[in-house]
């Protein structure tokens, strides 16, 4: 696969999206980042999974709602850490959790692309999927705009990925063979390539961005 292809980042008068850029960028970015980055990811799933194993002893139901309950802001507080390293600002292990002081908005954000996408799945998968990617700019949205509604976040996330969907399922697949390292080291690979990902997510969130002002 090329490394790049028609699309939003401008270099010597050609438009274009570097992958390699991006990713090389996360890499330069998380430097003398790991460490934190990776203390991060593990409190990440820690707490989301811990939640959902301790609440299921009581009673499954209540493991499914618990998850429900805190993966949004758990994952909007993933957004500023990430956002964070990106663009090389301060970083505070206590940003994982910036996202429950805006708990509400960040809720219902998880709530409403998690029954979105469930609705286009019952068509198709692939639909899913594609509504899946236009969604996928929400939380680093609301970082940036903290004052924005949840329904109005994802709404500009689909704005802002109009006519650059493919361009981030490339980006994801550049992970793949990364992904299957990280199986084969029993999961302990992902400590590493989760904080990449998203480091990577959050360059093209503000590449694409920089283009729409």
């Amino acid at each position: 696969m090329e490394n790049k292809l028609k699309g939003f980042v401008t270099h010597e008068g050609e438009s274009y999206i570097s992958f390699a850029e991006i990713t090389k960028h996360a890499r330069e970015m998380l430097k003398g980042n790991w460490l934190l980055s990776i203390l991060v990811t593990i409190a990440y799933f820690v707490i989301l999974i811990g939640v959902s194993v301790i609440l299921q002893k009581i009673h499954i139901a209540l493991g499914q709602i618990g998850t429900l309950i805190i993966a949004g802001p758990l994952a909007l507080g993933f957004a500023v850490f990430s956002l964070s390293v990106s663009r090389k600002n301060e970083l505070e292990f206590g940003q994982l959790f910036a996202g429950f002081s805006n708990f509400l908005t960040a809720f219902l954000a998880n709530l409403l692309m998690a029954i979105f996408v469930i609705l286009w799945m019952l068509l198709l998968i692939v639909p899913g999927i594609i509504k899946g990617l236009a969604y996928s700019m929400t939380y680093f949205i609301l970082v940036d705009n903290k004052d924005m509604k949840a329904l109005e976040a994802i709404t500009k996330s689909k704005e802002m990925m109009q006519g650059h969907k493919f361009e981030l399922f490339c980006l994801q697949l550049r992970f793949v063979g990364w992904g299957m390292l990280a199986i084969l080291t029993l999961g302990i690979g992902f400590l590493w390539l989760f904080p990449y990902m998203q480091v990577s997510y959050a360059k093209f969130y503000d590449d694409l961005k920089a283009t729409q002002k």
